[in-house]
């Protein structure tokens, strides 16, 4: 028996092992944040917002940081409670007559950047000196406590996820304290063709970055490749989605606190239009760009190909379909399970592990990209492919108080034959990419095993995926006509997504980026830089200059 399945980004606990961030107050609509920390520790020193404090009554507020200032703008965008709808965050929105101070400090940083391995290489020393301090503040309780509920705050998910984010997110600063930052600008050398000549490989910066992140992991996705840019030497601007801001305007504050010089990055809050606007006028040697696979064709084609790509696509992996409400780049979109495992009590058990989950505890919760009316649209037109069938949920979230501009869905499979799936008619319909707790579940023979390669490889995006079998023959052959970046393979090939122990990304395209380890630092945030040293003698003993004919006749001139 076998099985094939294709996943998205990384897993922790099923709902029965995650620990009870909130508590029910006299409403059932508004559940209040706690962990077994909270009310033990004040917000830690650096920060500027207190988690518990944060609410319509008392809003946050978050700033730009621009050539080493803190600033607001002309204009404060409200960010809206996923869970109350309550106006609880204010943003400070640049505006396309603002972005001169951005356009300037990138222009500041030159294209062989702030440090590189002939220039100023003492910076490598000092950023692993701050990834030290920062690993060693983030391991702290009351700190890893504050991020864990400030995440859960604006990208509602169980406190053991958003704990599991901040976790990875320090180990990830441990990797590279002490000399691990220059190791990463390791260059080589290679003899040359006569005495005095050596050819060099150097890993050098690209200068003037920038870096834009999703709201559905609002620390790790940011931190990991701010970092990874600093560590080759690049001055990076940094955009998150304001949504989730917050989170990473208070990670910034940390780092300053662990010695980061202010000048090092930038940190805008402004809508779209107005950041590609800042793009074409600032023209960073380099973009990178995490999110949607509309918007990264887009901004492909304005940045002219400058650009690395994490964009998504249609993945999955079952075992995580509905975790953080189906957000996350580990959360199942389509399973191809083989006709054994649907006589098998997978489906049930599918079932029942969904229909545990629950707001109470954020296990389930608000889809901030998804209206509830969009997905359930969404699941009436699968509903009328021929031989479809919902297999659960497909209904509302109930007694909640998520506002409708969110999405509220309980977690939903739908079946469909893949016969139909694989139909031209069907399969953009089969094959859309709904960031929420929603997946489609379909089922092949096993000489429909062709059927489901050539599936896959008419997806437009090849992130990651996962073979599940015992079969070697039959993961030889899947793993070998197959392309997706970061793949699971095995009868545990359980998706963990994007922790900082392996490379996490897509194959299949040349923009494609990484996250987390060297090699991934190392192919986004660098670039191959080969210097020839020939230093002589200029005239090596016995030298004459031959006659043209002769040099004609061996082929030195034309």
């Amino acid at each position: 028996m076998s099985m094939f399945a294709l996943c998205r980004r990384w897993m922790r606990s099923e709902a029965a092992k995650a620990s009870r961030p909130f508590l029910r107050s006299s409403s059932p609509a508004s559940p209040r944040l706690f962990s077994s920390h909270s009310g033990s520790f004040n917000s830690p020193s650096f920060a500027t917002v207190s988690v518990e404090h944060i609410s319509g009554s008392q809003p946050a507020e978050v700033l730009n940081l621009v050539q080493g200032e803190w600033k607001t703008s002309s204009w404060w965008n409200w960010i809206v409670d996923p869970l109350n709808g309550e106006h609880f965050i204010k943003v400070a929105d640049v505006q396309e007559t603002e972005i001169k101070p951005f356009v300037e400090s990138l222009s500041k940083c030159p294209k062989y950047g702030l440090h590189n391995p002939l220039r100023a290489p003492e910076r490598y020393i000092i950023f692993g000196d701050i990834s030290a301090k920062a690993a060693h503040m983030l391991a702290r309780p009351e700190v890893s406590d504050f991020f864990s509920r400030l995440i859960q705050r604006v990208s509602p998910k169980s406190y053991n996820q958003a704990q599991a984010e901040v976790y990875v997110s320090q180990k990830f600063l441990e990797n590279f304290s002490g000399d691990q930052v220059r190791f990463l600008a390791r260059s080589f050398s290679v003899p040359g063709n006569h005495l005095g000549q050596q050819s060099n490989g150097f890993r050098w910066p690209y200068g003037p970055v920038a870096i834009i992140t999703p709201f559905n992991f609002p620390l790790e996705i940011p931190l990991l490749q701010v970092m990874g840019a600093l560590y080759m030497g690049n001055k990076p601007i940094l955009k998150v989605d304001s949504k989730v801001s917050i989170v990473m305007e208070q990670m910034i504050r940390l780092l300053h606190n662990c010695g980061l010089p202010k000048e090092d990055v930038d940190f805008i809050n402004t809508d779209g239009i107005t950041m590609n606007k800042l793009l074409m006028e600032a023209s960073p040697s380099m973009t990178l760009f995490t999110g949607s696979s509309r918007v990264a064709e887009k901004l492909a084609a304005d940045l002219k190909g400058r650009i690395k790509l994490e964009d998504a696509g249609l993945i999955g992996k079952f075992w995580d379909a509905y975790a953080c409400s189906g957000q996350k780049c580990s959360a199942q979109s389509i399973l191809f399970i083989h006709e054994n495992w649907s006589s098998s009590a997978l489906l049930s058990k599918m079932k029942f592990l969904a229909e545990r989950r629950k707001l109470e505890d954020l296990t389930i919760g608000p889809v901030l990209t998804v209206t509830t009316d969009s997905l359930l649209a969404h699941v009436e037109k699968l509903l009328q492919v021929p031989g479809s069938k919902l297999l659960f949920g497909g209904r509302p979230l109930e007694n909640h108080s998520i506002p409708s501009i969110y999405g509220a869905l309980k977690p939903t499979a739908l079946f469909v034959p893949l016969v139909e799936l694989v139909k031209e008619s069907n399969f953009e319909l089969a094959t859309k990419e709904i960031f929420g707790p929603f997946q489609i579940v379909t089922e092949y023979r096993h000489d429909q095993l062709p059927l489901v390669l050539d599936a896959c490889q008419r997806m437009h995006a090849h992130l990651t995926a996962a073979v599940v079998s015992n079969d070697l023959l039959f993961l030889q052959e899947v793993l070998g006509k197959s392309v997706n970046g970061t793949t699971y393979a095995g009868m545990r090939a359980r998706t963990t997504g994007a922790p900082q122990n392996h490379w996490f990304g897509p194959a299949g395209d040349p923009r494609g980026a990484g996250i987390g380890t060297p090699e991934a630092i190392k192919l986004v945030w660098s670039c191959h830089r080969e210097i020839i040293h020939d230093i002589g003698p200029l005239r090596p003993t016995g030298f004459s200059l031959r006659p043209p004919e002769t040099r004609r006749r061996q082929g030195l001139v034309e």
